[in-house]
């Protein structure tokens, strides 16, 4: 099963369009020259959201095995991981079907979204068939709450697994969310009380992710930056692009004392 990559770029999320930035990609080849352009600027994932004709938020699965094969042939050395985000528009079975049947060998989950109205038996069910399958499920958490709820629904072996993954989620998708270093605490003193110890990454909003991704560093976690959650650098201005971001964050990391 592969691990998580340890510079994720996800380059435009599910509710930005091109009127939030123009470097904001939509389409397949904008996403695929996206992902060649961050690649080359030192990010080793992607988290990929695809869109349909109207620009909206996609989950199917014809659609994410032409954009991975694509990803493939042109980005051979990036993990690909594919999101099941609803943004409100999918049910938990619509995501277990395009999580099992896209071939992706990656898939980004939230906790709270996949158990919405699901018995416990449905929800371990699902994760159990992923680990079968070899896919790397990453639990999205959005606050303890979230935790408790994946110790609830994830079957024990798999909770106390080597290569559990989550992402910590510093903040929400609203409008002036700025995320703060300090967010990523809660996080992490649950996840030790609890003496859980994942394969974990951070994302976070606004003109602070760099500096919550570097702290993310710090303590041992892996990070994800791009425009899905952020268009801005640390001085506040705008990044040019999402590989603007990528460069400007790892050059952040570099900067760290050895």
């Amino acid at each position: 099963m592969r691990a998580l990559p340890r510079l994720m770029v996800a380059p435009n999320g599910a509710r930005r369009g091109k009127a939030d930035h123009p470097a904001l990609p939509i389409t397949l080849p904008e996403t695929t020259a996206t992902a060649r352009a961050c690649f080359d600027a030192g990010a080793d994932g992607l988290h990929l959201h695809l869109r349909d004709d109207e620009g909206r938020h996609l989950l199917d699965t014809g659609r994410y095995a032409e954009a991975l094969a694509e990803l493939a042939r042109t980005v051979p050395g990036m993990a690909v991981q594919i999101t099941t985000e609803t943004a409100g528009r999918y049910a938990p079975p619509h995501q277990r079907r395009v999580a099992l049947d896209s071939g992706a060998d990656m898939v980004s989950v939230s906790i709270r979204e996949i158990t919405e109205g699901q018995d416990r038996a449905t929800t371990a069910a699902f994760f159990e068939d992923c680990a079968a399958a070899g896919i790397a499920v990453q639990h999205i958490l959005y606050d303890r709450g979230d935790i408790a709820l994946l110790c609830d629904m994830l079957p024990e072996a798999l909770l106390r697994a080597p290569n559990l993954q989550v992402i910590h989620v510093l903040g929400r998708h609203a409008n002036r969310q700025e995320s703060d270093p300090a967010d990523l605490d809660p996080f992490l003193t649950e996840m030790a009380r609890r003496g859980l110890a994942p394969d974990w990454a951070a994302c976070a909003f606004g003109r602070a992710e760099t500096a919550c991704l570097v702290s993310a560093h710090e303590r041992g976690g892996k990070c994800r930056v791009g425009f899905e959650n952020s268009l801005w650098h640390a001085d506040g201005s705008l990044a040019r692009d999402n590989a603007d971001r990528v460069t400007a964050l790892r050059r952040a990391l570099a900067a760290l004392p050895a």
